[in-house]
């Protein structure tokens, strides 16, 4: 596996891209993580889920870190369809795409909706629920 993408699975359009991605690659060089799944917390107890959830992310071999469109255009580009995204990361064209991205990035959901008429789905418990989550725990090892 050569980059691994960290992506929003309760996101319907999100999914909709990573199944393309998974359709076209061939090649296996594509690793997905969905930072929705129960135990995300528990394998990658040092990433910021907070962080992840407001922008894509992907982490190359190496441990080298990208985020947004950059995540976006090597995904594509290990599957042999970067020219795809290749405008968006061209100078000048980038600092606009880059905001634009940030803005899709934030209401996703309602656009999800608006385009797909699919509801977010919920099903991890997040920082809210945590504290009483460990609660519970600890009062199940007393």
């Amino acid at each position: 596996m050569e980059f691994t993408v960290f992506y929003d699975g309760a996101c319907p359009l999100c999914s909709i891209e990573i199944n393309q991605l998974k359709k076209h690659d061939e090649h296996a060089k594509l690793g997905f993580v969905d930072i929705n799944q129960p135990d995300f917390d528990l394998q990658y107890p040092d990433l910021d889920w907070q962080a992840m959830n407001q922008k894509i992310h992907g982490q190359t071999q190496d441990g080298q870190w990208l985020v947004g469109l950059d995540v976006t255009h090597k995904a594509w580009s290990l599957v042999g369809k970067g020219w795809l995204y290749a405008p968006l990361r061209w100078p000048v064209i980038s600092w606009f795409a880059d905001k634009v991205y940030l803005v899709f990035a934030r209401y996703r959901h309602q656009i999800a909706y608006f385009i797909t008429r699919k509801k977010r789905v919920e099903n991890k418990p997040h920082q809210a629920d945590i504290s009483s989550c460990t609660t519970s725990c600890e009062n199940k090892l007393k």
